[in-house]
């Protein structure tokens, strides 16, 4: 469980796990084809509010929306905010693709890859909030290295978040709970753990909607969800 192993998700440079699931449907491959592109963040250059939207407005970042209904939320909720959310696993893209499509989402901006790729391309101190949600828990020690809750991607999270902007993570395994939480540690000066009481990361935020994922997690295999909230110190 050590994150003191060579190498994280920064240096790496390389994904893992699935990139498809089952073939889509034929209207999701549609809107693959002609949605996606038109929706995607530019693939160099830098990646602004201003570049996406046409003015500066408050920017969300999503790693790893899953089947994007979180991102759909959240963007309906505010709607003078923008929001780019990264996804590798194709399925997940056509998903909220249909999110975005049904719910007339302007504010939404879709990149189908690793999210670090548009990340490290976001000015820093340009974000408003970022989210991590239910990351792959690579529970095997010679894996860790390969989470996302690392000394490298928190850095650089850290570098990209606005003074008192929010890092929301969360996650059903706790074997990534202990080392999430042992990472952070080490951010003290960057990052301030939202907390209310000793039990407060057992309950959802307001603002935080239930996933499909996090449903199944709960439900169908009864495990705990934690939430937790850091909010960036000035720099």
């Amino acid at each position: 469980m050590s994150a003191f192993k060579e190498g994280d998700p920064t240096t790496l440079n390389r994904l893992y796990g699935r990139s498809q699931g089952k073939p889509l449907r034929a209207g999701q491959q549609e809107l693959v084809d002609s949605l996606l592109p038109r929706i995607s963040p530019p693939a160099e250059g830098e990646v602004t509010a201003k570049s996406l939207f046409g003015e500066d407005i408050p920017l969300h970042f999503e790693i790893g929306f899953g089947g994007g209904e979180h991102l759909a939320y959240r963007a309906d909720l505010l709607p003078n905010h923008g929001f780019i959310g990264a996804e590798p696993f194709l399925n997940g893209v056509a998903q909220a693709l249909t999110h975005v499509r049904d719910q007339n989402l302007g504010n939404v901006r879709i990149f189908h890859g690793d999210a670090l790729d548009v990340l490290s391309r976001i000015p820093d101190g340009a974000l408003t909030m970022l989210y991590l949600l239910h990351p792959d828990p690579w529970p095997k020690n010679k894996h860790a290295k390969r989470r996302m809750m690392n000394d490298g991607p928190v850095q650089m999270i850290a570098d990209k978040l606005k003074p008192g902007g929010e890092f929301r993570f969360g996650t059903d395994h706790p074997v990534y709970v202990r080392h999430a939480l042992m990472v952070m540690r080490r951010f003290t000066d960057q990052f301030e753990w939202v907390i209310e009481g000793p039990d407060n990361f057992r309950n959802r935020p307001s603002g935080w909607p239930e996933t499909r994922y996090e449903h199944k997690a709960r439900n169908t295999y009864g495990h705990e969800v934690w939430y937790f909230r850091f909010r960036r110190t000035d720099k």
